[in-house]
């Protein structure tokens, strides 16, 4: 039954590569993305505060491609996020409530597909829950400060840590680091 789960999974993430496009993420700070909604009292880079808030009022303020995979736990087609293959330098945010999550120096290339990651910023930036969902033991990773999910950690990843943070892109932000902005 996996062999059957990772080969069809295979064959939707090589004809999703064939409609990917090639164009870079917006960087620019002061550009609402689509994925932040200016009418999210909640979104924060700089409180680290856990809260706790409905799903119905996730769903007033959240777009409803973010709210599908932060709240409902949808996964974004492989090769088709924003940011799966994208290298610049600077920070990944939850686009749910802004919590700082990753730096660019964690990030690799890892050819799932999804933006992988070796490390988290810091160790409160995301929490751990078992999944056995799809007949598999995998760890699905939530923002340690909204909860909101954003993929599922594997013992795959390159040294120093052996992880692979796999992150569906539509629920990550970035803010370019200032080296990369003057450049």
């Amino acid at each position: 039954m996996k062999k059957i789960f990772y080969l069809l999974a295979f064959i939707v993430c090589m004809a999703s590569k064939c409609h990917q496009q090639n164009t870079a993420p917006n960087t620019n700070s002061s550009a609402m993305t689509e994925t932040q909604q200016p009418n999210n009292p909640y979104y924060s880079r700089t409180d680290t505060t856990k809260i706790d808030i409905a799903d119905s009022e996730w769903k007033k303020v959240l777009t409803d491609s973010v709210y599908q995979v932060a709240r409902n736990k949808a996964t974004e087609y492989a090769f088709t996020g924003k940011y799966w293959d994208y290298e610049g330098l600077g920070t990944y945010y939850c686009a749910v409530c802004g919590n700082a999550l990753f730096l660019s120096d964690g990030k690799f290339a890892s050819s799932c597909g999804w933006p992988s990651f070796f490390e988290t910023l810091r160790p409160a930036s995301v929490l751990y829950v078992p999944d056995n969902s799809h007949d598999m033991e995998r760890t699905e990773v939530l923002c340690g400060r909204c909860s909101g999910h954003l993929g599922h950690l594997f013992d795959d990843g390159p040294p120093p840590t052996g992880k692979r943070f796999c992150m569906n892109s539509i629920v990550l932000d970035f803010e370019p680091s200032e080296k990369s902005k003057r450049e």
